[in-house]
């Protein structure tokens, strides 16, 4: 790879640029003269699997409203690829993005826009520091880099002390406002946990905090603090109960105090509009209201095994009474019987369904189903699911251990799996490729076979363990090996057999955690040859605290990615961070 200076050919003419027009938050730390009132637009993310168009529509509505300055709430790019030229060219065309805003821009950083030791080096050469303050027009705003660490990770030692202490120097300000990426309030002030940020902003007096990553807006007051989480100003999102949908933020400060509001296609709403108390009814209504019990099995034609498919509605989440009708939406070649059905459950009951279903043709695109609850009075929240289903893989006894080497010739390779899919299930169009599963009771082995008419645009950048590995040409696997117990792993090889791997699991609030701290023990090699990549790998089933014996089974899917091609096909899609998403892996 080139470095980055012998890339950054337009560096001096766009930093002078971003100089110029105010557009870098860290040169305008002088105060401003003159006082309150202010009138501000906030940005919410951009990206996250940003929707083409929405942000360049938010900023035409922002330039309109000719705020005194524009602040974001972090995600400005895509980011998550270690490459100074791409990581240039997304700076550079964000930048032309927000080019008609005449008035001062101020970045905050994102987990999309700071994501690693190269991103935060390219962040503060070509942006500036990833937190920072200055003083405008009687207000002190506080920008923090809280975009790098999870919520539940502790806040920077240097960053805390440094923030204290601009805070105290601060006081005498008419309004202090601070803005961060993640809402560390939403997780631990609005459920009653202690956390620093907050401790602080109490204590020195801020008025108002700023967040987003959620793509969702929220609101409320602790402790004298008014929180508001930014929606999307562009990255993938679904409205909310209320409509409220890709939007920006309009914030009045004058004598009476801090006005902020949300604004989408050019209306303004009422600050809370969607209340915390709101959320934490419809948000568990919308996550887990309709579940499946199990999972519809489908055998190696790909056609579903005729099974019931039950439906479990939880009304338990909710106050109100639930009257409603539970509608599929079928694809071709498969029927759902019945497929429309009147549903209903008292308050905080729970109500159980069952339906049959039959697939005579493709298996993707899945049946959807859908429903309403009452979340609060004339207020309803539509709940949706894709039908739940499990492919069969089996899993060969080893018997004599496969020899590691990458060439996959002993005879426990008798099985493999061909037929994957694009992510909306469409036919894959990435080259022929095969993956393989045997065992014995202390190792799951592995192999991939990658047919590549091109080797010589086989990409393996990443050289060591959890590097960017699925940016590369790669294999990816997720399991979970101890079946039903919501802890699942995420484990990639590229073609040099370089490993990045994850664990992940439901938290208490019933969200998805996860760390990339965990890192697993591997045996893995690989070969290349004409025409084709291949992998072997032998997985310690100890790690997992199992042993493995003919009959059980463990939840799966895997990947492989071909990127000249710029394909990624998935054994069952869609592909999701739920293991009851998964397929399923049989010992014989």
């Amino acid at each position: 790879m080139r470095s980055y200076r012998t890339n950054f050919r337009s560096a001096g003419l766009l930093f002078l640029a971003i100089m110029i027009m105010g557009w870098f938050g860290p040169g305008v730390r002088a105060d401003q003269s003159g006082s309150c009132p202010v009138r501000f637009a906030i940005l919410g993310d951009r990206t996250g699997s940003h929707i083409e168009g929405i942000h360049e529509q938010v900023i035409a509505e922002v330039v309109r409203m000719r705020p005194d300055f524009v602040i974001t709430v972090g995600d400005e790019v895509e980011g998550y690829v270690d490459d100074s030229a791409r990581i240039i060219a997304e700076k550079e065309e964000y930048n032309t993005i927000i080019s008609p805003l005449t008035m001062p821009f101020y970045h905050v950083p994102g987990n999309h826009d700071i994501w690693s030791d190269l991103s935060e080096k390219m962040y503060r050469e070509i942006i500036g520091p990833p937190y920072y303050s200055f003083n405008r027009q009687g207000l002190h705003i506080v920008v923090l880099n809280y975009g790098l660490a999870e919520v539940n990770d502790s806040f920077p030692a240097e960053q805390l002390t440094w923030l204290e202490n601009d805070l105290k120097a601060n006081q005498q300000a008419d309004y202090t406002l601070v803005f961060f990426h993640k809402p560390f309030w939403h997780e631990y002030t609005a459920r009653g946990k202690a956390h620093p940020l907050h401790d602080l902003f109490v204590k020195y007096g801020v008025n108002a905090a700023f967040s987003g990553h959620y793509h969702e807006y929220f609101a409320a007051n602790y402790d004298g603090v008014m929180y508001t989480n930014v929606g999307s100003s562009g990255a993938d999102t679904d409205p909310d109960p209320t409509g409220l949908e890709y939007h920006f933020m309009w914030v009045t400060v004058d004598s009476t105090g801090i006005h902020p509001v949300p604004i989408k296609m050019g209306a303004v709403l009422p600050w809370d509009q969607v209340t915390v108390a709101d959320r934490q009814i419809y948000n568990p209504l919308r996550t887990s209201g309709l579940e499946f019990k199990g999972q519809l099995p489908i055998g190696e034609d790909l056609k579903a095994i005729p099974s019931p498919v039950d439906i479990i509605l939880k009304n338990s989440f909710s106050r109100f009474a639930l009257d409603d009708t539970l509608r599929w939406e079928t694809t071709d070649g498969w029927k759902i019987t019945p497929e429309i059905m009147p549903v209903t459950a008292a308050a905080g009951i729970d109500g159980d369904f069952e339906f049959t279903a039959e697939c005579t043709g493709p298996l993707f695109p899945l049946p959807g189903v859908a429903v309403n609850f009452n979340y609060a009075a004339d207020k309803k929240v539509k709940v949706s699911k894709t039908l739940t289903v499990a492919r069969q893989a089996e899993c060969l006894p080893a018997g004599k251990k496969p020899k590691i080497d990458g060439d996959i010739k002993e005879k426990c390779w008798e099985s493999p799996q061909t037929v994957l899919f694009n992510y909306d299930g469409s036919d894959m169009t990435l080259e022929p490729t095969k993956f393989f599963f045997a065992y014995d009771k202390d190792n799951l082995y592995v192999a991939a076979y990658c047919a590549e008419s091109t080797p010589d645009s086989i990409r393996s950048l990443a050289d060591k363990h959890d590097g960017p590995v699925y940016a590369d040409d790669c294999v990816g696997y997720f399991l979970e090996p101890s079946f039903g117990s919501d802890s699942l792993f995420q484990i990639y090889f590229n073609s040099d057999g370089v490993v990045y791997d994850a664990n992940y699991w439901i938290g208490e609030d019933g969200w998805l955690d996860g760390s990339r701290e965990w890192n697993g023990q591997y045996e893995v090699k690989t070969n290349k040859g004409n025409g084709y990549w291949s992998i072997e790998a032998r997985i310690p089933l100890k790690q997992f605290g199992l042993k493995m014996e003919s009959g059980k089974k463990m939840r799966l899917n895997f990947r492989r990615k071909q990127q000249h091609l710029n394909a990624v096909a998935d054994w069952q899609v869609p592909l999701e961070y739920e293991a009851n998403t998964f397929g399923h892996l049989i010992m014989k």
